[in-house]
């Protein structure tokens, strides 16, 4: 509260994979909206480009792999010595990995960078956004996760992230019920087709259950970005426990 008794609006958040796609669609839109951003990625120089979006927005880069731990702890140091607190973490930080492989021919070491990062990254984030949530006060916050369509629907040839998108669902369920006693609300974006770097492909062709290759309908990433923010800024009395905004013409209701 502030000194007329009325409620602060809590606007400090983390946004990882920053630097490019969904991530700096998102971290623009709420520095847009006023939001505090703390910009977070692998590489400094596009975390740099997403901040000089908008330039006058009170941001942070902090260059960051979620996949380890030490580095997640040393984001969530920054942020908390910086600002004092946390109200939401896009835990979005991932990949695809090789796409079109076969599962048979999918080497180990690429399963597990899609592992590390899409689940265990997801994991690191949403445990030091949990407990600085948890400790801090006015107490709670607000962890959105970016599943996919492939939490429902796989595409072919795409085993590693799939099954990471499916874990992430039973991740996202887990921490909305265990956040619950402390006022932290956990929801899920499921996308699909918005239209980034990562989907550039999809207007060339891509592969499809009946073995046909067809180009694809896109969305533009700012419509996915608008949802975030909604989900977001709504009370902690109230939850998207799960949203999916997709192309509205892809292949994914009856896909297969």
């Amino acid at each position: 509260m502030d000194a007329t008794g009325t409620e602060d609006k809590s606007t400090i958040a983390v946004v990882t994979g920053a630097g490019s796609g969904i991530g700096r669609a998102v971290a623009a839109e709420l520095l847009r909206a006023g939001w505090s951003v703390a910009l977070a990625g692998r590489r400094t120089e596009p975390l740099e480009e997403t901040a000089a979006l908008v330039p006058d927005a009170d941001r942070l880069v902090v260059r960051t792999d979620v996949s380890r731990p030490e580095e997640v702890a040393a984001l969530f140091a920054a942020v908390r010595e910086r600002w004092g607190r946390l109200d939401l973490l896009f835990n979005n930080a991932g990949t695809f990995g090789p796409g079109g492989v076969p599962v048979e021919e999918l080497a180990y070491d690429a399963w597990r960078h899609v592992v590390d990062t899409n689940l265990n990254g997801a994991f690191l984030c949403a445990q030091a956004a949990y407990r600085q949530m948890k400790e801090q006060r006015p107490q709670g916050g607000r962890i959105i996760n970016n599943g996919s369509v492939s939490a429902h629907a796989p595409r072919p040839h795409s085993a590693a992230y799939t099954a990471t998108k499916h874990a992430l669902t039973g991740l996202t369920k887990s921490l909305s019920l265990d956040g619950r006693p402390y006022r932290i609300a956990v929801g899920q974006i499921d996308i699909g087709n918005a239209a980034t770097d990562m989907t550039a492909r999809m207007s060339a062709g891509v592969l499809q259950a009946n073995g046909e290759v067809v180009a694809e309908p896109v969305m533009d990433v700012t419509d996915v970005a608008r949802t975030v923010r909604h989900m977001a800024e709504l009370p902690l009395e109230a939850n998207v426990q799960f949203a999916t905004v997709l192309a509205t013409t892809m292949p994914y209701v009856g896909r297969g």
